[in-house]
């Protein structure tokens, strides 16, 4: 699954060419966590545009407001939950990197992934829009898959990362499920790289350049009698 992200730098701002003015939301981030507003790009006709949607997907057809924060692209078809957002709602999301857990006996490891050269890159999203008797709510999912074999050794889940080439695809109106399904694939796990970072940031009100620091693995202590 993907739980936690970051987004350090207003160059997300460049992909298609949105303009990064008037859009306050788009400050250092450094654990963005569920529940909380996202920016995301969405297609308006032949135009790319900045969105804000809350992280975690209602379907609109729900009668309580209970959000995905992520969904199977394995099932995306099959679930009701995501079958028509995957066909008509697809977003991409802006990030620089992203957590991943680790259990080491009752601890759980946290761990950093990033590009290579510490890039921003997109995760394939889907939306939708909810109405409740207080107004309209548009949220989000990451799109989750396979993991890559650096991912393998923390998770058995991924999120989806897309190239330049597999968005322009996941924003085309016209796409059929069949070709979308082609770029729901693991991101190369040699174009990345991870460490681990400190359990800070399992708090979602911690929110600083440290929480991406390198910090040694935390060993549990053994026990036993010495003889």
């Amino acid at each position: 699954m993907c739980g936690r992200y970051t987004l350090r730098t207003r160059r997300s701002a460049k992909f298609y060419g949105v303009p990064a003015s008037g859009l306050p939301f788009l400050v250092p981030r450094f654990n963005i966590a569920p529940s909380q507003d996202v920016p995301a790009i969405v297609a308006s006709g032949a135009r790319r545009e900045f969105a804000l949607f809350q992280w975690g997907l209602i379907p609109s057809w729900s009668k309580e407001p209970k959000g995905f924060i992520n969904a199977r692209a394995e099932t995306l078809e099959a679930k009701p939950s995501f079958s028509e957002s995957f066909q008509r709602r697809r977003c991409l999301i802006p990030a620089d990197g992203f957590y991943e857990w680790k259990r080491n006996g009752k601890f759980k490891q946290p761990y950093f992934f990033q590009m290579q050269d510490e890039s921003v890159f997109a995760f394939a999203g889907i939306w939708d829009r909810w109405q409740g008797t207080a107004g309209s709510t548009s949220s989000c999912a990451i799109i989750t898959t396979t993991p890559n074999e650096l991912l393998a050794t923390i998770h058995d889940r991924m999120p989806v990362i897309l190239n330049p080439k597999a968005q322009e695809m996941w924003l085309r109106q016209d796409a059929l499920p069949g070709e979308l399904k082609t770029i729901l694939v693991p991101f190369p796990g040699s174009e990345m790289k991870s460490f681990p970072v400190s359990p800070r940031v399992n708090g979602p009100e911690a929110d600083d350049a440290q929480l991406v620091e390198e910090v040694a693995i935390r060993h549990e202590p053994t026990t036993g009698l010495l003889f």
